[in-house]
């Protein structure tokens, strides 16, 4: 079928060559034959996605083509596959996706579907925002923290945590030796830099925060900043999750609290922990209390995550049951649940480990 469109796209380009600069026409026909070459003749190449000029050409550079040849080419295009509605398909920006799955599987945290939905949908919708979102994710280990920023990348971006526009960063992977900070800040700023530059819409995770070094996260406080831009690049489409244990105590205590008054935990609102979850992040130990991040007010919503109930660990087994396809019994999901270990020790009411290890619990429940 192209084939037989060429013809007709090439008489209406040399028709109307007035109507475009030469520079973008050539772009655009790069662009057309070296998606031809790498995926209808199968030539020895991959179409490099990262590359500007590889991207698909905007509405806005046709607006002199005559619209019945923008309608074939239209239809051809999409026809491969490679036309979507956003402009990059690589970004989805499915909100009503983020809201349904914090909804229904993430368990026991009212207060982080509430602050993430907020702070995400607010920021997709307001394109002129004047910074980065920066969210902050605190609580003990395996109440969600990292499940969420999955989550998120999910229904933000078409292929997820393994998109183009994700990175992940993981303190004492990436960042092991204190010795080698002033190395690490050029790596890091170098990398953030030219994502950006790459993807309309990034997301960055920061995860074990407390153990980065706060020159390194010194060194990046300016993509997160109030600036239009910094060395002529712009971060105000960026969204920079930094997840850590910092003030899980504090979280617990309260949560503690509201249970030995009888009153129910969803009645925790934010105004019961945000301001002792900021002051004890600040006076915490680690570099990211000590960073410029924290002086500099640059956290847009400090989210806390609850320590998890025996039902709320019930409710994860289940849905380790029914991610591997296997049906279950209340029995089962009674066992595995009594399986893990809880504080204090006279209630036995939190998970000390959350949910984090009920993947691999459920192996010794299987028959």
């Amino acid at each position: 079928m192209w084939l037989r469109l060429l013809p007709l796209l090439l008489g209406a380009l040399s028709a109307r060559a007035d109507f475009f600069q030469f520079d973008s026409l050539c772009n655009v026909s790069t662009y057309y034959f070296n998606y031809i070459y790498c995926n209808i003749w199968e030539g020895e190449c991959q179409p490099n996605q990262d590359d500007a000029s590889q991207q698909v050409p905007t509405r806005d550079l046709w607006a002199g083509f005559p619209q019945d040849y923008m309608s074939l080419l239209h239809q051809w295009y999409c026809s491969l596959g490679q036309c979507c509605e956003s402009g990059d398909c690589r970004i989805t920006n499915n909100i009503t996706g983020l809201a349904r799955d914090l909804q229904t599987k993430l368990h026991g945290q009212h207060l982080a579907q509430s602050v993430v939905l907020k702070a995400i949908q607010g920021f997709i919708n307001n394109p002129e925002s004047n910074k980065p979102l920066t969210l902050s994710f605190h609580g003990w280990s395996g109440t969600g923290k990292n499940f969420v920023a999955r989550i998120i990348a999910d229904n933000l971006y078409r292929d997820g945590v393994k998109s183009e526009c994700v990175r992940l960063f993981i303190a004492p992977f990436h960042f092991p030796h204190g010795r080698l900070v002033d190395t690490y800040k050029g790596q890091l700023r170098e990398a953030i830099r030219d994502m950006v530059l790459r993807c309309p819409q990034t997301l960055f995770i920061f995860d074990e925060a407390e153990k980065l070094h706060p020159g390194l996260i010194d060194a990046i406080k300016p993509y997160m900043d109030h600036y239009d831009n910094v060395d002529g690049v712009s971060y105000r489409r960026a969204v920079f999750l930094f997840l850590s244990n910092i003030g899980g105590a504090t979280i617990n205590d309260v949560a503690l609290d509201f249970w030995h008054s009888g009153q129910n935990r969803e009645d925790i609102g934010m105004e019961d922990l945000e301001h002792r979850l900021r002051a004890e992040t600040m006076e915490s130990q680690g570099g990211f209390a000590q960073s410029e991040l924290m002086s500099g007010h640059l956290v847009d919503f400090f989210v806390p995550f609850l320590p998890l109930e025996y039902r709320h660990v019930k409710l994860c087994a289940r849905d380790a049951y029914a991610a591997r396809g296997l049906e279950t019994d209340e029995a089962t999901l009674d066992e595995v649940a009594k399986a893990m270990l809880y504080v204090p020790k006279e209630e036995r009411l939190f998970s000390a480990q959350g949910c984090k290890s009920i993947p691999q619990r459920i192996n010794f429940f299987l028959p």
